[in-house]
C-alpha cells in the first residue's frame, strides 16, 4: 500500500531558509525533501509526486517561475506556492496568473506557513483518466473551479504511475481506454491503494467489466454526456463518507 503521509518539497538556493522552512514543516509531521534549486526540483518531481512545492523566486541558472512550468507538466497535481524575500512583483503575478496557489515572504511567519500547509493539504485531490483529452479537461476544470485539486492521466499506465506516488481521494475512471482497459486498471489501483475511491465514465451502456468493477467497490457510473450536478454531488457524498 502507498504511504499516505503527505510529501513536500521545498526548493531555495539559500541553505538557510532551506533548512528553516524544511525543519518547519517536518515539525508538523511531514515528509520534507529539500532542494537548492531549479534543475534539482525538476528532476526530484520526476522522482516524486509531491503534494506541495514551495519556490524560492528568485534562484540562479533558472528562476522560480521557470520551474513552476517544468513541473507543472511533470506533476499537475502538486500545488506549488512562491517564496520571495524581494520585489519581484512582475514574477510573482506571473506565477499567480500561471496556478501557483500562493505566495509567502520572508522573513517567514511560521503560524502563516504552517497554516497554509495544513490547508493545502485538506483540499480533497482528484483524478481524472480519459483517453479524450476534451473530456479529460473539462471534466478537469469543473473540479478545478469547484475548489479541488485535480491530476490527469490519458491511460491505465500513467494513471497507476500517479496513484504510487500519491493517494487521491476520488479517481474518476473512463472504462474504455487504450491498451489497459479500465477495470484492469482499477484492480491494479485497488492493490495499490485499497482506500482509492473510483468512479467509472462511460458513454456506452453498462457492460459487463463495469457490473464486476461495481462488485468488486466501484462507485455508480458517470455516464458522458456528464451530468455536472451529480458528478459533483457524487464528490461529495464520497468525501463525506470518508469524514465518517
Amino acid at each position: 500500500m502507498t504511504d499516505n503521509k503527505p510529501k513536500i518539497l521545498v526548493v531555495d538556493d539559500m541553505r538557510s531558509m532551506r533548512l528553516t522552512l524544511s525543519g518547519l514543516i517536518e515539525d508538523q509531521g511531514y515528509h520534507v525533501t529539500g532542494v537548492e534549486d531549479g534543475y534539482q526540483a525538476i528532476d526530484a518531481a520526476r522522482r516524486t509526486a509531491f503534494d506541495l512545492i514551495f519556490i524560492d523566486i528568485k534562484m540562479p541558472g533558472i528562476n522560480g517561475v521557470q520551474t513552476f512550468r517544468e513541473i507543472k507538466k511533470i506533476s499537475p497535481g502538486s500545488v506549488v506556492v512562491m517564496m520571495t524575500g524581494f520585489a519581484v512583483e512582475d514574477l510573482v503575478k506571473e506565477a499567480l496568473e500561471e496556478g501557483a496557489v500562493s505566495v509567502i515572504y520572508k522573513p517567514f511567519d511560521v503560524e502563516k506557513v504552517v497554516s497554509l500547509v495544513e490547508a493545502v493539504l485538506k483540499t480533497v485531490l482528484i483524478l481524472v483518466v480519459d483517453d479524450r483529452s476534451s473530456d479529460r479537461k473539462v471534466l478537469s476544470q469543473i473540479l478545478s473551479d469547484k475548489g479541488y485539486r485535480v491530476a490527469e492521466a490519458a491511460d491505465g499506465n500513467d494513471a497507476i504511475q500517479l496513484v504510487k506516488g500519491s493517494h487521491y481521494d476520488v479517481i474518476f475512471m473512463d472504462i474504455k481506454l487504450p491498451g489497459r482497459d479500465g477495470f484492469a486498471t482499477f484492480q491494479e489501483i485497488k492493490a495499490i491503494d485499497p482506500q482509492a475511491r473510483v468512479i467509472f465514465m462511460t458513454g456506452f451502456a453498462l457492460e459487463d467489466s463495469i457490473k464486476q468493477a461495481l462488485v468488486a467497490g466501484a462507485y455508480p457510473v458517470a455516464y458522458k454526456p456528464f451530468d455536472i450536478e451529480n458528478i459533483l454531488a457524487l464528490v461529495k457524498q464520497i468525501i463525506a463518507g470518508k469524514a465518517t
